[in-house]
């Protein structure tokens, strides 16, 4: 068992960089009344032409000025369309960034997501260095003020990342000197503690969101199952809780075989990790979140097509999540317990490489075959599966790039989402709506474990081609009978290609509202 950090050789970024990357933004918060002056003002603009509550202020300091602007402004309907434009104060000019957002009584939440990603993005592109937000209305009843304030905090900040510079910036190359921009959200209210929590939070979110987008963003050759685990030792560092790494030879001890056979032939050894945060009472049954680690993978033996295959370092975004999850639960100090497993491997061909037709013995004791070595995810995720149930956890939810037939099911939109608990499913799907990371329930009916049949172990690990993705969750139900227990499969909602290639952050947004709102309710947690 490792208790050291050991150096992985990369002259890039090193995990201790990551965790303690600097925000880069800051977020405030003032009332709308107290005016002030920045660089740049963001204007709401309903297609009506009227105004937000929070900007009403400024139109009113401005003898209606903001009102004639929006009004006589080109700015197209659509929401989330912005148009920057200038306005006479006095002997003074300012620049606004109007913003689209709609018909009035259609400003759902939905909506409310869109327009600030699209605010986001304008302003991270732009040199601005202070700016003036006041807040959006909602038509929904039930959104908050503070819900408000927490979903902006979030993607604002999420909207000013960037990887990597100087992650892989050459030696000679400049550190960016600018200095951070400072956004303030001004709200038509006084700044109460329940609002100042609510920005924190969305900027932890958004931390924990950097954080998985770094490790998922870096290359195969720099994120090993070695610098996962450095990693998870740099982050208990950092917030004080304690972080155990199950080397190889730990792993076979526990009867990890299945785990182990994914990682056979690569020349980074497999990894086991468990982060332990104790927020709570020792006592208090924790909630137990399960990342798959595979950080490269090749599909093995059963060798993937070669198109697009430098997507497969995304192959441990599930992970990734928890770690981005764990940061937020600890920036902010949450009063529960959280214990994150990571089954960190490297899927590669080789001579040492499982084949297809091999039986493995799962931790559980369960007996695998093997049809196809690039169904692999499930098998590193049984064992931890199995593992996590020693904690006696309230819930168990492993986070996974499971399957592409999820991506076919779903798109790159929605995130699928199978559960042995109605209740918890139900919870997980409001916290996805109400942050815009959504997830849509996927069936896990006992009549399709019977394609899971073998002649030759107790299942293979491969259910054909129709339902796959459900397939490949009765497949890990068969490892979760002790406890309540969801699956989110993100293979298409973790990272996009082209251009835009990257990883997203998600399910941090989800994952941290479930987290929230199980400490702020500790009588009903379990």
């Amino acid at each position: 068992m490792s208790a050291s950090p050991k150096s992985n050789g990369s002259a890039h970024a090193t995990p201790v960089e990551l965790v303690r990357r600097r925000e880069p933004v800051q977020i405030g918060l003032r009332p709308a009344s107290q005016l002030g002056k920045s660089d740049l003002l963001v204007l709401g603009v309903y297609s009506d032409g009227s105004l937000p509550r929070a900007a009403e202020p400024f139109n009113a300091a401005l003898d209606g000025r903001l009102t004639e602007l929006a009004k006589q402004a080109d700015l197209p309907k659509k929401v989330g369309e912005t148009l920057l434009v200038y306005y006479a104060s006095g002997d003074t000019a300012r620049r606004v960034l109007l913003l689209s957002l709609g018909p009035r009584n259609e400003f759902d939440g939905k909506a409310y997501h869109k327009a600030l990603a699209s605010a986001a993005q304008a302003l991270a592109s732009s040199s601005t260095r202070s700016v003036d937000i006041p807040l959006l209305d909602v038509s929904d009843a039930e959104h908050s003020t503070a819900w408000r304030v927490q979903q902006a905090s979030r993607a604002l900040a999420d909207g000013y990342y960037k990887f990597a510079a100087p992650l892989f910036a050459s030696k000679g190359a400049q550190q960016d000197a600018t200095a951070t921009p400072q956004l303030c959200l001004l709200v038509e209210e006084s700044i109460t503690p329940e609002l100042e929590h609510a920005a924190r939070s969305g900027r932890a979110i958004a931390e924990g969101m950097a954080l998985t987008k770094d490790l998922g963003n870096l290359p195969g050759n720099v994120c090993n199952p070695g610098y996962l685990a450095d990693a998870a030792r740099a982050l208990g560092k950092e917030f004080g809780f304690p972080v155990e790494v199950l080397e190889r030879e730990d792993m076979a001890k526990l009867g990890m075989e299945s785990a182990l056979s994914v990682g056979k032939a690569s020349a980074e050894p497999c990894r086991f990790i468990v982060m332990k945060y104790f927020g709570s009472e020792a006592e208090e049954k924790p909630i137990v979140l399960v990342g798959k680690g595979v950080t490269f993978d090749t599909g093995g033996v059963s060798l993937k097509p070669g198109d697009d295959l430098d997507m497969m370092k995304y192959d441990m975004c599930g992970a990734a999540s928890v770690f981005g999850a764990l940061k937020m639960v600890a920036r902010l100090a949450l009063p529960i317990n959280v214990i994150g497993i990571i089954g960190a491997v490297e899927n590669m061909p080789g001579g040492r490489a499982s084949r297809p037709g091999d039986v493995v013995r799962s931790m559980s004791g369960q007996t695998i075959e093997i049809l196809n070595t690039d169904a692999e995810g499930r098998l590193v995720l049984c064992d931890a599966l199995t593992y996590a149930e020693r904690f006696q956890p309230a819930f168990v939810i492993d986070i996974a790039t499971l399957t592409g037939a999820c991506v076919i099911a779903l798109g790159a939109q929605t995130s699928g989402l199978f559960a042995n608990d109605d209740a918890l499913a139900d919870e997980l799907l409001q916290c996805g709506t109400d942050t815009g990371d959504r997830a849509w329930r996927m069936p896990l009916w006992d009549e399709y474990q019977e394609q899971l049949k073998s002649n030759f172990a107790d299942m293979s690990n491969l259910g054909g081609r129709p339902a796959g993705a459900v397939t490949a969750a009765c497949f890990l139900s068969r490892f979760t009978k002790g406890y309540r227990w969801a699956h989110l499969d993100i293979a298409g909602t973790a990272s996009v290609g082209g251009e835009r290639k990257g990883a997203t952050g998600r399910p941090v947004p989800l994952l941290s509202e479930f987290l929230l709102k199980r400490a702020e309710q500790p009588r009903a947690r379990g």
